[in-house]
């Protein structure tokens, strides 16, 4: 099997807001598009930090008004960003330490997004294929699923 690398099972196209969106539009973009972060980006799409469900919690926490705290108080910067061209390996290494990475392109913009979610798919699918062909053998083909048999109450 060929090296995989961030391109390969990145999140695209990402969300991204400005440093001065509230908090209460952003976390109403989150819950509608079902993601636990955003990019915030500077002009050109460079990223200048990322919003996290956890730092709307902690908006919630300090009391804060969602519609008058913009994003830019709570986001986590600087943020670390990563290549598509890294190699999965190098980017489980880094997912470590992070939960989200933008990914960006040899100019700086944000393109997509790396998270764990998308790490555990790409392993899953890994060893998926991998069962796959041991278990065909040579020239058999996957394995026959298995069909449910419907059947029928005794009649009386």
């Amino acid at each position: 099997m060929a090296a995989r690398h961030v391109s390969d099972v990145m999140t695209t196209p990402m969300l991204t807001l400005t440093a001065e969106t509230p908090v209460n539009e952003a976390a109403r973009a989150m819950g509608e598009a079902d993601i636990k972060s955003l990019v915030i980006v500077e002009e050109g799409c460079q990223p200048a930090g990322i919003f996290t469900s956890t730092d709307a919690l902690a908006v919630l926490a300090d009391g804060a008004s969602g519609a008058e705290t913009t994003v830019g108080a709570y986001m986590t910067t600087p943020v670390e960003t990563i290549s598509p061209a890294t190699p999965l390996t190098d980017a489980a290494a880094l997912m470590g330490e992070y939960s989200h990475l933008p990914v960006t392109d040899s100019d700086g913009d944000a393109g997509g997004i790396l998270t764990k979610t998308d790490l555990a798919a790409a392993v899953a699918a890994a060893h998926t294929a991998r069962v796959d062909e041991t278990t065909a053998g040579p020239g058999r083909g996957p394995p026959p699923r298995q069909r449910r048999v419907r059947r029928e109450p005794p009649r009386q």
